[in-house]
């Protein structure tokens, strides 16, 4: 009982040996596009800013989101 578990052989086609599933790509939006936004509803992109954030005007309420965008959908 004093083998590490460092030592031990994986094998490649274990159920046990997933490898981790790979990021969605992340959405890319414009200035003028409409949105969906889960808590704040609808709007439209009134600025990006790279692939780090986007401004969104929801009804005269403006909203920063940041990136990866996961609340947000482009309609």
């Amino acid at each position: 009982m004093t083998e590490s578990f460092a030592s031990r052989r994986r094998l490649p086609t274990s159920p046990f040996h997933r490898p981790d599933p790979a990021a969605p790509p992340i959405e890319q939006f414009e200035v003028g596009d409409r949105v969906s936004h889960d808590q704040f509803g609808l709007g439209r992109v009134t600025g990006v800013e790279g692939a780090d954030a986007v401004l969104v005007d929801f009804s005269g309420r403006q909203g920063r989101i940041l990136s990866p965008f996961t609340k947000l959908v482009k309609l």
